[in-house]
């Protein structure tokens, strides 16, 4: 199986719950932030940054988006949303991007970049492929 990051919407996050339209939204700003990036620099930066065509699928997994490479060095992501019950009888929403087996070492760059983009929008935590954490939230 391949591996995951996790970014988890905490008490201290801008929402509470999120839906896979709104992080299409998000990867939708990201390509547009990028694109107006490259245009100041006068190169196709939104290709080298963003190097995916977004489609989504629904199935009895549930409803997620399959993030293709359009670049032989990079091949694709999963990106789903779903709960996970926390002790005290909460449930934290969180965004899973997967790795499958056959990703490339330039998917693994990009669903970290993917993932550190989203958590800092959302002032979330990101729990990297490698288990480490990364906090953008407030903490007391």
């Amino acid at each position: 199986m391949g591996k995951h990051a996790f970014v988890y919407l905490v008490e201290n996050s801008k929402q509470q719950d999120i839906s896979i339209e709104q992080v299409l939204e998000l990867l939708t700003y990201y390509t547009d932030i990028t694109s107006k990036t490259g245009e100041q620099l006068g190169w196709s930066y939104d290709q080298r940054a963003f190097p995916y065509d977004i489609e989504e699928k629904q199935d009895e997994n549930g409803h997620y988006l399959i993030l293709r490479g359009n670049d032989p060095k990079y091949r694709y992501l999963l990106m789903g949303v779903s709960q996970k019950s926390l002790k005290d009888s909460k449930e934290a929403t969180y965004i899973q991007i997967t790795l499958p087996d056959r990703s490339s070492q330039g998917d693994v760059g990009k669903g970290n970049e993917m993932g550190k983009f989203l958590a800092k929008q959302l002032h979330g935590e990101l729990h990297l492929f490698n288990e480490r954490v990364m906090y953008f939230y407030k903490r007391k």
